[in-house]
């Protein structure tokens, strides 16, 4: 094969008549979250993925080999790609150039008609002119023509025309740009978040190199992909801490009625499937057409395959999609002109070609691929039909325990301290670890709108169990009927009977672990809770602070210190009290007070008693109710997946059977902890 040439290909086509004008800018800065999403930490690297997206479809169609993602130390970032450099010449629509055309108007660039672009990921056209509007100031760079051209922006609004300042024989395009601080709530931008998203770029964007460079510091962090395995690279870095049960990785490109599929896939010693799927290099987590596609291709082909080896008789049913994909690790990226999503997230690809270009391509390279690797079609062959034995042992059992009435026809649990409000909308279950606690919480609650569940102890971890043992579990089997919703085929989020369920357990390693099995019951097997926003964890504090008739609450060390702080205080000499001497004179006592407040453990410093909680069941119901249950005063942390591959990574580490990756996790997370009980 003849090696391509590393410098980018020049288009005579991509001129300013290809720049197509739909409709113009000022609506951005009005309502930016219908633009990118939110004006949170999503939506502020929203902009940096629309500046790289446009440098990627430069990559995709042959243009560009060079990326550069640089984070400056004023709070810029610049992005640079050595393309072809957008156009300069005046464009015969808005009789501006075509730069500041592009720059300042909305759906403007060359993706909307024209042979300019074959492929694109940045369909909706809004993305360097959105990133314009929503920065505090951008300047743009060019390098086409044999010259470099310059324009500044200030809120969207150019500075001057677009003006050649030097002469050049290289091509390409630089963006700078400063989020605007009245638009966003932090523009504090993640380097690590940075580093995931251009990573996965390099693998799906084969040849080309991304460089990160992070300035923000006194010495800069360099950082590089480059990867020519494409997504057979990626499977092989998503599957790099399992057992294998492969030796060689599937892996297929190839273009069909001028889509081009690229799919890669292994299988593990796991029971999960991990599949990511992409179009246009943009990452579609609810599948489409491309995953159908590639599933039907799949099950089919095992089908065959076993069939035509012995493995199933005549009178044995196919196998299943699911028994087919049971501990895959597969990436199935598509790149096609013109692509259909559904929604404006583009979370799913709606175009029906894309079905039968993944499934035709699929199912010739997965037939090709188990006759010239036989020992590895017998490895992939047995761990289907063991998956199938499993799943029917599994529906056997599940149906033996919901025959018997694990679920069905019972009552609320008794423990249960129920709200009298009948609206899921307004009432909100709090899972307490403890009967102390859980007395407490019960006597301190807002009885219309706030039900109690406590638990006893750890439950099961559902990550090493069946589903029929895990019905078993009477504390799993209390919270799955106080739900509603009931479990697996038979669960229905309308029925939901509230819509915050709420973890509260100590701030201790033992109250971390029982969030963490709870966490996990959930993500396996209510991830819909997860993603409606219904899962929140409470957070108790864990000092108690008084002087007097002063009493205040922190959360932790930092607030401890604040509130300290606030309240005066000039600390002397530190350490524990001596609890003879922690009484406080009668008058600066509160009504009802005992006059020695430090308890054992706990401290004075400078006249304020201070003393560390070590569980929810030493609060009284009225502080449980203050600090923790008004929802006027609270704070509640929202459980949210956003980034499920690294989700199910974490639950397999932390969770699972494997015991090496749990002791590398926590050797490497040690130094970290904080509040560690020993």
């Amino acid at each position: 094969m003849a090696k391509k040439e590393d410098k980018p290909k020049k288009e005579a086509g991509y001129t300013a008549k290809d720049i197509y004008v739909l409709e113009g800018l000022e609506p951005v800065r009005k309502r930016p979250g219908m633009y990118i999403g939110s004006t949170g930490p999503d939506g502020l690297h929203h902009l940096v993925w629309e500046v790289v997206d446009n440098c990627i479809d430069e990559a995709m169609g042959g243009y560009a080999k060079n990326i550069s993602v640089e984070l400056n130390a004023d709070g810029s970032v610049s992005v640079v790609d050595d393309g072809r450099g957008i156009p300069v010449e005046t464009h015969h629509q808005t009789k501006k150039s075509a730069l500041e055309t592009v720059l300042t108007t909305l759906h403007a660039g060359g993706k909307f008609g024209g042979d300019s672009y074959k492929v694109s990921g940045g369909l909706h056209g809004v993305g360097v002119s959105v990133v314009n509007a929503l920065s505090e100031w951008l300047r743009v760079e060019v390098r086409r023509d044999g010259g470099l051209f310059m324009q500044e922006y200030k809120r969207g609004v150019p500075k001057a025309k677009v003006k050649k300042i030097a002469s050049s024989k290289l091509t390409g395009t630089t963006v700078t740009f400063l989020p605007d601080k009245e638009i966003f709530a932090t523009l504090d931008l993640s380097l690590t978040r940075i580093l995931e998203h251009l990573r996965q770029q390099a693998y799906l964007t084969k040849g080309v190199r991304l460089n990160i460079v992070d300035r923000r510091n006194e010495t800069p962090d360099y950082y590089g992909f480059y990867f020519e395995g494409g997504v057979k690279s990626f499977v092989k870095y998503l599957a790099r801490d399992e057992k294998l049960l492969q030796e060689e990785i599937f892996y297929v490109q190839k273009e069909y009625e001028n889509m081009e599929v690229e799919t890669a896939f292994i299988y593990v010693n796991d029971l999960e499937t991990r599949e990511l799927s992409f179009a246009n290099n943009i990452y579609t987590p609810d599948g489409g057409m491309h995953i159908t596609g590639f599933r039907s291709a799949l099950t089919r082909s095992v089908n065959n395959y076993a069939r035509a080896e012995g493995y199933l008789k005549e009178k044995d049913d196919n196998l299943t999609a699911d028994d087919a994909r049971e501990g895959m690790v597969a990436v199935i990226s598509i790149k096609l002109p013109e692509p259909q999503f559904e929604g404006q997230t583009k979370a799913r690809l709606g175009t029906p070609g894309a079905r039968t270009a993944t499934e035709s391509v699929v199912n010739e390279a997965i037939k090709e691929f188990m006759e010239k690797h036989p020992q590895e079609a017998r490895r992939v062959v047995e761990k289907v039909i063991l998956a199938a034995k499993a799943r029917l042992a599994a529906k056997a059992a599940k149906d033996t325990v919901l025959r018997k009435g694990a679920l069905e026809g019972l009552t609320l649990p008794g423990k249960l301290a129920d709200c009298s409000s009948k609206q899921a909308s307004e009432s909100e279950i709090f899972i307490v670890e403890g009967d102390s606690a859980g007395g407490s919480a019960k006597a301190g609650r807002d009885r219309r709108t706030q039900a109690i569940l406590p638990v006893k102890g750890k439950i099961l971890n559902v990550e090493k169990a069946r589903l029929d043992k895990m019905l078993a579990n009477v504390e799993i089997r209390s919270l799955v009927v106080a739900l509603g919703t009931a479990i697996s085929d038979s669960f229905d989020i309308t029925k939901l009977r509230y819509h915050k369920i709420i973890l509260m357990s100590d701030a201790d390693v033992d109250g971390a672990h029982i969030r963490t099995l709870f966490l996990t019951l959930f993500y396996r097997y209510f991830p819909q809770i997860i993603e409606g926003g219904y899962l929140y964890i409470a957070q108790p504090p864990l000092f108690r602070l008084q002087r007097g008739k002063d009493i205040r609450y922190a959360y932790d060390e930092k607030e401890k210190e604040k509130e300290l702080a606030d309240m005066k205080v000039v600390k002397s000499g530190g350490g524990k009290s001596d609890k003879k001497a922690s009484a406080l004179p009668e008058e600066e006592l509160a009504e009802g007070e005992s006059a020695v407040i430090a308890s054992e453990g706990g401290e004075k410093v400078g006249g304020v008693s201070i003393a560390r909680y070590k569980g929810l069941g030493e609060m009284n119901p009225d502080q449980l109710w203050e600090t923790t249950m008004n929802p006027e005063k609270r704070i509640l942390k929202q459980v949210q997946v956003d980034d499920a591959v690294k989700a199910d990574k974490l639950f397999n580490v932390l969770m699972g059977d494997e015991v090496e990756p749990r002791k590398q996790f926590i050797q490497a997370h040690a130094a970290h902890v904080q509040n560690l009980d020993v």
